[in-house]
C-alpha cells in the first residue's frame, strides 16, 4: 500500500497537516507533487539504489519528496537539521547521496555545507530563490512532468542510527524487488492489525519527522490513508491542545515529552479532553513505571509502548492492561523472536539478564560500509540472530524487560550497575528536570555511579545531592545508587530526547 491508493478514490482527503498553520497537503496533491518530483530524480539520473539525503526541519513537502523515492527504488536518508555541516556532510558523503534537498530556512549551514558535499549532482532547497547556487525545490518541482513514470520500483529508508554512542552508523536495507504499490514496510501491518490505523486515523507527530520513528510511522499512516499532523516542535501544553484540535486518534512520544507534559500546571493539564484519542504510542527509551502509572491515571488505558531500533531487526508490544501484570516491561516480540545471550552467546533462561538477540527469517541489516560493526551484531552460532547492544531478561510469559544499553553498563567494584534504574527514580523527582546516570573513574572501585542532574526549581547544592542520592537509595539498592551528583544547565540530548551519554564527561569534564 501507498499514498497513490487513497489519492484515486479519495484525492481530497488531507494526507498532512502543520499544527499552528494552516498548511495542509491532500493525498491528491501529495501524488501529483510525488510524481513530479521523481520525474526529476530521474531525468537528474537517478536509478534504483541510488541514494537522496534531505536535511529539512518539520516540513510537509518532507512527504513529497519521502514519497518520490519511495516510487523510484531509491534509499532515502533523513538526517538531522541540528546537526552542524561538517555532521551533515559526513553523513551525506558516507551514504553517497546524489542528491540533496535541504530546508531553505537553515540559512548559512548551506553555504558552509556545499563545498563539503562534492559528490552530490542534485542540489535542491525549500524556498531556495531561482538561480542561486541551490536549485529552487518550487521551482523545480513544478516544471517537471506529472506523468508517471512507467517504472515505479519500491525504495527504502537508509537512516543513520543517532550516535548517542559514537559516530553515526547508517542502516542499510535490501531493497524490495517490487513496485511501489506492490510491496508493503512490516511497520504498515503492525500499524494496521495492532494500532488500528486505518483511514479514519488522524496522527499526531510532534517530534521531528527525520528520527526512524515519527517517520516511519507518518510514513505508514498515508500509506493506509490516515492523516498525519506534525507539530513544528514539540512543546507540552502546544500538544495537549493540538489532541483536542484536530480529533487526534493516535499519537507517538518519548518518554521526556510524558514527564513535561504531566508537570504542566493543573489548569492547563485540565484542558486536554482527548475524546478521539485512544493509541497513545510512547518509546525511545523504557518508560520508568511511575511515570506510565500516572499518565495511565490522566489520559486512561490508552498508553501503548513498544521497542524497536533504527536497525529494525525486532520489536516488541505492550498495552496498559498488560503493563499491570507486567510492570516496567517493553512487551513481548510482534516482529522476530527474542533471545538472551550470555556473552559467549549461551541462551539464558528466563529471569536472566543477557544481550538481547532477535531471530528473523529475513536477511539481517547492515552497517553501510562498515563490515566490523556489521559482525559485531551478528550471533557467533546463529547468522539470522542480532543485536543492537541491549541488555535485558525476558519472564516466563516471553515479555521483554531492558535493562540498559551494553555501552552503558557501569563495572563498579567488578559489579555491573545498570544506569537506567537509578535515572528512572530520579526523574520522577519533583526537584529533577533531567538526569543522566554514568559511571566515572574511581580509584577503589573503578568507577562510580554517578548523577547528572539539572535542578528544577531549587538550587543545586550539597543538601539536595544528598537528597536525591537518599531518595535512590530508598527504592533500589544501595550500589545501584549514584556516589555523586553534578549539577549542570543541560544535558546532551538529541532532538527526539535520547541521551548522547558518550558526550557527559567531554563536556562537564572528569568528576572529582
Amino acid at each position: 500500500m501507498y499514498p497513490g491508493t487513497t489519492a484515486a478514490t479519495h484525492p481530497d482527503r488531507i494526507a498532512a497537516r502543520m499544527h499552528g498553520t494552516d498548511q495542509v497537503l491532500t493525498y491528491g496533491l501529495l501524488e501529483e507533487r510525488a510524481h513530479r518530483v521523481a520525474r526529476v530524480l530521474h531525468d537528474a539520473g537517478m536509478r534504483r539504489g541510488d541514494h537522496l539525503a534531505i536535511v529539512s526541519t518539520n516540513d510537509l513537502r518532507v512527504f513529497e519528496v519521502y514519497w518520490a523515492a519511495m516510487r523510484s527504488g531509491l534509499y532515502v536518508t533523513a538526517i538531522n537539521s541540528h546537526l552542524t555541516a561538517e555532521e551533515i556532510a559526513y553523513i551525506v558523503n558516507d551514504c553517497g547521496a546524489q542528491t540533496l534537498v535541504v530546508a531553505g530556512a537553515l540559512g548559512a549551514l548551506l553555504d558552509d555545507l556545499l563545498p563539503l558535499v562534492p559528490g552530490v549532482r542534485l542540489r535542491l532547497a525549500f524556498d531556495a530563490a531561482p538561480g542561486g547556487r541551490w536549485e529552487s525545490y518550487e521551482w523545480v518541482r513544478d516544471a517537471a512532468d506529472p506523468t508517471p513514470l512507467a517504472d515505479r520500483p519500491r525504495g527504502a529508508d537508509m537512516l543513520y542510527s543517532s550516535g548517542t554512542t559514537g559516530r553515526p552508523k547508517g542502516i542499510r536495507p535490501t531493497l524490495p524487488d517490487a513496485q511501489v504499490d506492490e510491496h508493503a514496510e512490516p511497520i504498515i501491518g503492525v500499524a494496521a492489525r495492532m494500532w488500528g490505523v486505518g483511514a479514519d486515523t488522524v496522527y499526531l507527530s510532534p517530534a521531528p519527522i527525520y528520527h526512524a520513528a515519527p517517520l516511519r510511522i507518518a510514513a505508514a499512516v498515508q500509506a493506509l490513508g490516515g492523516t498525519v499532523v506534525v507539530m513544528p516542535r514539540f512543546d507540552a501544553a502546544e500538544a495537549l491542545r493540538a489532541i483536542d484540535e484536530h480529533d487526534v486518534t493516535h499519537s507517538q512520544w518519548v518518554p521526556t515529552m510524558l514527564v513535561r507534559m504531566l508537570r504542566l500546571d493543573p489548569e492547563t493539564r485540565a484542558t486536554y479532553r482527548g475524546t478521539h484519542h485512544r493509541v497513545a504510542l510512547h518509546a525511545g527509551a523504557p518508560c520508568p513505571v511511575d511515570l506510565k502509572e500516572q499518565m495511565v491515571r490522566w489520559w486512561g488505558p490508552i498508553l501503548t509502548e513498544y521497542y524497536s531500533s533504527t536497525e529494525g531487526n525486532g520489536l516488541t508490544m505492550i498495552t496498559a492492561a498488560e503493563t499491570a501484570e507486567h510492570p516496567g516491561s517493553v512487551g513481548r516480540p510482534l516482529v522476530g523472536v527474542a533471545h538472551i545471550c550470555d556473552d559467549d552467546g549461551r541462551e539464558l533462561t528466563a529471569g536472566q539478564t543477557g544481550a538481547v538477540f532477535f531471530e528473523r527469517d529475513t536477511e539481517p541489516f547492515v552497517y553501510h560500509g562498515d563490515p566490523e560493526r556489521t559482525a559485531a551484531t551478528r550471533h557467533p552460532l546463529h547468522p539470522l540472530w542480532t543485536t543492537i547492544g541491549d541488555i535485558g531478561h525476558l519472564d516466563d510469559d516471553g515479555y521483554l524487560y531492558l535493562t540498559d544499553r551494553a555501552a552503558f553498563t557501569i563495572i563498579s567494584g567488578g559489579v555491573n550497575v545498570y544506569p537506567q534504574e537509578a535515572e528512572n527514580v530520579l526523574v520522577l523527582h519533583p526537584a529533577v528536570e533531567d538526569v543522566a546516570v554514568a559511571g566515572v573513574p574511581d580509584p577503589d572501585l573503578g568507577e562510580a555511579v554517578h548523577a547528572f542532574v539539572v535542578p528544577r526549581g531549587r538550587i543545586g547544592d550539597d543538601a539536595l545531592a544528598a537528597e536525591l542520592i537518599a531518595s535512590v537509595r530508598a527504592r533500589i539498592a544501595a550500589y545501584k545508587a549514584p556516589r555523586g551528583v553534578t549539577f549542570v544547565d543541560a544535558l546532551p540530548r538529541t532532538s527526539s530526547g535520547k541521551l548522547v551519554k558518550s558526550r557527559l564527561i567531554d563536556l562537564f569534564g572528569p568528576v572529582a
